[in-house]
């Protein structure tokens, strides 16, 4: 049951995390001023990229947790190699993004590995 928990909570705020990473895009984009539109387009798909990608993980781990059990050996691989892959997102966000002024990004790698943690523990419980 505590595993369930902690599966169910790194999925929200990981998802929510995700939505709010897709959701101010255009203001992203503005944000870098004067550039190209090939540039605007770079900047656009990689900030949407990242946020479908932890919508996804999110998503993965919760519906693999509803349909399949917490203890199901399966489940367990999902929960560990999502916890992996934030885990290395959060070491790409702390390189760089995290190196600029802007607090939503600096606190980023934090809120990542904090899931990531969330998704391993629930994996042992």
């Amino acid at each position: 049951m505590t595993g369930n928990v902690l599966l169910y909570t790194g999925s929200v705020i990981i998802t929510l995390w995700g939505i709010a990473h897709v959701v101010p895009t255009k203001a992203v984009v503005d944000g870098f001023g004067s550039i190209s539109r090939d540039n605007k387009r770079i900047i656009t798909m990689e900030w949407v990229a990242e946020g479908l990608a932890l919508c996804f993980i999110g998503s993965l781990v919760l519906l693999v947790t509803v349909s399949g059990g917490a203890q199901n050996p399966v489940s367990i691989v999902v929960y560990r190699i999502s916890a992996v892959m934030l885990a290395v997102m959060a070491g790409l966000t702390l390189l760089t993004g995290a190196r600029t002024s802007i607090a939503p990004i600096k606190i980023c790698p934090i809120v990542k590995t904090a899931v990531a943690i969330l998704f391993l523990l629930g994996s042992v419980f």
